[in-house]
């Protein structure tokens, strides 16, 4: 059974309240992470850091942004030119799914966060992580179950990791038209599953996943 979290904690919308006790012991770049397409069975897994500036004045121009998964494709790219617009920097980073494969997931998608914070143009100072930790990050982080719907740094993270993904698998549709990437974008639908039965794994299929279609 995964980690639980008292519902009273989790916010009507993500908000700042996580950062503004950071911010308040004097740290200025609380940068929020996490990751699009950790369930899919072909493509990579893309991650994307967020810091916003420490006076919370982001908070009222980005009253759409939650979770990504909750969010419509027209809203989450209406966001994500929002939160771009209104952050002070932000990096994105993805590992392969060959380095999925070899790696495992959860170390890739750690990768990729790590990759995320090298893009970024300001040096953070603490890392607001959606449900995991960097254990080869020395930088002070903090573990949010559910922080997408908790902290808007991560919300925003989220909703930029989700559309730099769907570009991607929107990418691969053009070298791979037969899987309908466009449509599901990688992940395990029962006609996805179908395809993998009748046509294989292509290259950007995660070979250590199971995808066979129920029967």
């Amino acid at each position: 059974m995964g980690a639980r979290i008292d519902p009273r904690l989790i916010p009507n919308r993500p908000n700042f309240k996580i950062e503004k006790q950071l911010w308040q012991e004097g740290l200025r770049s609380i940068a929020g992470l996490d990751e699009a397409g950790r369930g899919a069975l072909a493509g990579p897994v893309y991650a994307a850091a967020c810091i916003f500036a420490p006076d919370g004045k982001a908070f009222r121009k980005l009253k759409g942004v939650r979770d990504s998964k909750e969010m419509s494709q027209a809203a989450r790219e209406f966001w994500h030119d929002k939160v771009l617009a209104n952050c002070l920097a932000y990096g994105i980073g993805e590992a392969s799914a060959q380095e999925i494969d070899e790696w495992g997931i959860v170390p890739a998608t750690q990768g990729a966060m790590e990759r995320a914070i090298r893009q970024l143009q300001l040096k953070a100072e603490h890392l607001l992580i959606d449900a995991l930790v960097l254990p080869e990050n020395p930088l002070p982080q903090t573990k949010l179950i559910k922080g997408d719907q908790r902290s808007l740094s991560i919300a925003a993270a989220s909703v930029l990791a989700k559309v730099a993904r769907d570009q991607a698998m929107r990418d691969l549709a053009e070298q791979y038209p037969a899987y309908g990437f466009t449509q599901h974008k990688g992940y395990g639908t029962l006609e996805h599953r179908r395809q993998l039965d009748q046509l294989g794994p292509s290259k950007v299929h995660r070979l250590s996943f199971d995808w066979k279609a129920p029967n």
